[in-house]
């Protein structure tokens, strides 16, 4: 089996009409580059796609609205893209196209302490919103790890390590604005915090991998910083009796602020790439917010339920310096974990379950991977339910990449047999759009692609991706989960 390659020729060239208008409203912001193309067509996943055909960078919301009006008009696929961070194919132009950079609209735009509340453009980062706000005693809370855009972390639905007791972005995006496949601005919710008028048209929005729409600012919320944040590390005997005591403090309704388990092999990755010295066992790491005696009162309890299941070692880190060490490494554990198999690709799988079915659902995986004899790590949000597999193989071995995507595809089949679904937070893009339809159905795929067909009649933005769209030879890869 050979990794995923597109057939057939490509897509058509660019009308040459489009290229000169995109070249001469937007001079060097407009490349055809080949560098600057090949930035702009990759990310983690194990896809290979010819890059897309131009790049523009967009400054305002107007010239986001002139470009997709003018590929309207040419009928030329617009692929978002943000930082770049995504996992699942999202960003790849299948069908070529123009790759509508949105970074450079990175401003925060308003800042509402009192109603807790900011406004900003798509491209500015969780890192530098954060940054921005701890001036008024605020953060706002979602961490999908990377340093990811606002913009596409809506768009992709993302979470991450504090989803447990703050929600996924669809809970904190408040009101947006977005540009339409016709080239028009819309915009969606409010600055209040619940409505009723109407469809819930930005909670479509969010989510849709751009496929509905390019969004160009949003209104968030944002929480007071914590009187008091501890953190803490226990090991366990087996990734089992971490996972069981995830499930319980949940369930017991502890308010814990983040649960994040690493399984030995992630581990050893972090204590190579930053030297912690952690012991290599399955561990917890978790953090409290409150006031500082509820935050003592929840380790203590929390610290009460892992010695029932085996855990020692309890480790506290108190201050800011010790805290931010143990969650930067959490957050490197990804690339630290490629570095175990220097030159290795990563498939990677993220399933979410009912915390119930979590323990049951991550051994079964184990097994599978183990018996099947292929490197991994596993890192997850187990306070939620949501777990990662990365599976690392040699991409000159086209048959490890068909192990891979076997024990990939088993897991998520398991996941949804379990009441839980393909993606907690990864997204469909390219890679599970097969496991879609096992999830909701036919018929609910046929009502999302008539969605898609009332908001996109012409198929123009970020096609192929959730479901696959159009019939340019690039929206048929040969997908090694297809096979």
């Amino acid at each position: 089996m050979n990794a995923p390659t597109p057939v057939d020729a490509g897509p058509a060239p660019l009308p040459p009409a489009l290229l000169a208008a995109l070249q001469a409203e937007f001079g060097a912001r407009c490349s055809t580059a080949l560098a600057v193309r090949e930035q702009h067509g990759r990310d983690e996943s194990v896809f290979d796609v010819p890059p897309p055909q131009a790049v523009v960078f967009a400054a305002s919301e107007a010239e986001v609205a002139r470009v997709v009006a003018l590929c309207a008009a040419h009928r030329v696929p617009v692929i978002p893209y943000g930082a770049g961070s995504s996992l699942e194919g999202h960003l790849l132009a299948v069908q070529g196209g123009i790759s509508l950079d949105l970074s450079r609209m990175d401003c925060i735009l308003r800042v509402d302490a009192e109603d807790l509340t900011v406004t900003v453009q798509p491209g500015v980062t969780r890192k530098a919103l954060n940054e921005a706000l701890k001036h008024e005693g605020l953060f706002f809370p979602i961490d999908p790890g990377a340093d990811a855009s606002l913009g596409g972390m809506a768009a992709t639905r993302a979470s991450g390590t504090n989803a447990v007791r703050y929600g996924t972005m669809r809970e904190n995006v408040l009101g947006l604005r977005f540009v339409s496949a016709a080239g028009e601005v819309l915009r969606c919710g409010s600055r209040a915090k619940k409505s009723s008028a109407g469809y819930d048209l930005k909670s479509l929005i969010v989510g849709s991998e751009g496929t509905l729409g390019v969004i160009t600012e949003l209104t968030v919320k944002v929480h007071p910083l914590p009187e008091a944040v501890s953190a803490a590390v226990c090991f366990f005997p087996g990734i089992d009796a971490a996972v069981r005591t995830a499930m319980q403090v949940i369930q017991i309704g502890v308010p814990i602020a983040r649960c994040e388990l690493l399984d030995v092999n992630a581990i050893k990755a972090v204590n190579a790439h930053d030297g912690l010295g952690l012991k290599e066992a399955p561990m917890l790491l978790m953090e409290f917010h409150g006031s500082a005696a509820g935050v003592a009162e929840q380790a203590a309890t929390v610290q009460e339920v892992a010695a029932d299941h085996g855990g020692d070692a309890f480790e506290w880190a108190t201050t800011p310096e010790a805290r931010t060490r143990l969650w930067t490494a959490r957050h490197h554990a990804y690339l630290s974990g490629l570095q175990m198999r220097p030159g290795c690709r990563a498939v990677t799988t993220d399933t979410c379950v009912p915390i119930s079915r979590l323990a049951e659902n991550i051994q079964a995986s184990v097994a599978e991977v183990e018996a099947a004899g292929l490197p991994y790590f596993i890192v997850g949000h187990v306070g939620d339910g949501n777990f990662h597999m990365a599976y690392l193989l040699d991409p000159a071995r086209p048959e490890e990449l068909a192990t891979a995507e076997r024990l990939s595809a088993q897991m998520v089949a398991r996941a949804i047999a379990l009441e839980g679904t393909c993606t907690g937070e990864h997204g469909i893009g390219l890679h599970k759009q097969r496991f879609l339809l096992d999830e909701t159905g036919a018929e609910a795929v046929a009502a999302m692609r008539a969605v898609k067909q009332a908001l996109d009649p012409l198929g123009i933005l970020n096609p192929g991706k959730v479901f696959r769209c159009g019939a340019s030879p690039y929206s048929r890869l040969k997908a090694v989960s297809d096979s």
